[in-house]
């Protein structure tokens, strides 16, 4: 099959999302189906490139910031990738769209369909679907909402990544949903014995953004001054500043590894070093971050929130608190890093639970979907 994939972020640029539809790219190539993907470009990218056996195509946009995507860079995405995908549905015809996000590239594949016939799978992250995540779309899901079912409702399928996805698209349209979650390579993840670090180590990975709540993570382990650990928090975002500001003002410095932005190998790798991955988040789809987790046998200690709860067996490999209650989530997290057996058993239970997540799988299931749309 030849699959055009529409994503406005892709790596080494954006969040999950992108992630996901890399994984997936990969997974798909290697099983010989030919892959173009048309993503934004930023500066110090290459316009082309090959990866992994399918082709990147960066497109002109006004994106600024590798964690961020303004308004403005979406519109221009949606712009530029017009005429490359008439380009692309002339010369190359490919059978199929695989479009990430209903917001923007759901807009670019709709008007492509219109155009050219060309039948489109929409795969939606909980950030495309209104209230998801309202502190990030809330004011311009007023001016597109008018326009997204439409979307929705022209997709040959629709694909959500939890259940948590599906119940909250489904107050806005009405097609049918199926949940395909996140998958990763089961083959990433150490396979040695696990052990506890000491001190032990808290993980947090992700865009310093109010959505991901980074602040409260500083706030939550200055209660726990009086047990070991140390904590890692990997990313960049509108909040790094304040959220160095907090730790210097809980003298926590010598605590705390603040790196920077870091390509998705980076936080398999550094997971690798580490006991628990902290997630106070407000809102979340299938987290990527979650099941890179669990390949390396990382306890969870998160919101119950979105994909989480598909995640996290509650007292088994972490726990789940109410979001935002920081009586919860610092007892959460003191019953695992003052209980080395209890958090070693967490961390058995989410390497046993991955399984669940194998990129393979979810491969499966995309190229199930896409064969029956072109070979039905």
């Amino acid at each position: 099959m030849r699959i055009l994939v529409l994503v406005h972020e892709f790596p080494p640029i954006g969040g999950g999302g992108g992630r996901v539809a890399e994984d997936i790219c990969r997974g798909l190539a290697k099983r010989g189906h030919e892959i173009k993907v048309l993503t934004s470009h930023i500066k110090g990218l290459p316009r082309k490139e090959e990866r992994d056996g399918f082709q990147i195509f960066r497109l002109r946009s006004a994106r600024k910031q590798s964690y961020r995507a303004s308004f403005l860079s979406m519109a221009f995405y949606v712009l530029a990738g017009f005429w490359a995908g008439l380009r692309f549905s002339k010369h190359w015809r490919p059978d199929l769209i695989h479009v990430h996000f209903a917001v923007p590239a759901g807009a670019l594949a709709w008007i492509l369909f219109k155009l050219t016939g060309i039948p489109y799978v929409l795969t939606s992250h909980l950030g495309d679907v209104p209230g998801g995540v309202p502190e990030k779309t809330k004011g311009w899901f007023r001016y597109v909402y008018p326009f997204t079912p439409l979307i929705w409702k022209d997709a040959s399928r629709v694909v959500v990544v939890s259940r948590y996805t599906r119940q909250l698209a489904e107050q806005y349209y009405k097609v049918p949903m199926e949940v395909i979650p996140n998958g990763i390579d089961l083959t990433l993840g150490n396979q040695g014995p696990l052990t506890i670090h000491n001190p032990p180590r808290i993980m947090f990975a992700g865009r310093f953004v109010s959505q991901k709540n980074p602040l409260q993570i500083v706030r939550a382990l200055a209660q726990l001054k009086d047990l070991e650990w140390e904590c890692v928090m990997l990313g960049d975002g509108p909040l790094f500043e304040q959220v160095q500001r907090s730790i210097a003002s809980y003298k926590m410095e010598e605590r705390f590894t603040l790196p920077g932005w870091v390509t998705p190998q980076d936080v398999i790798q550094s997971f690798g070093m580490g006991d628990v991955l902290f997630m106070p988040s407000l809102s979340e789809g299938l987290p990527v971050v979650g099941v890179q987790a669990l390949v390396q046998g990382l306890a969870i200690v998160a919101s119950q929130v979105g994909g989480f709860m598909d995640l996290v067996e509650n007292g088994e490999n972490g726990y789940l608190f109410p979001a935002n209650n920081e009586i919860s989530m610092v007892n959460a997290l003191r019953s695992l890093l003052a209980d080395h057996e209890k958090l070693l058993h967490a961390r058995q239970r989410s390497r046993e639970l991955v399984i669940r997540f194998d990129i393979n799988s979810i491969v499966d299931a995309y190229e199930k979907i896409f064969m029956e749309m072109v070979h039905p």
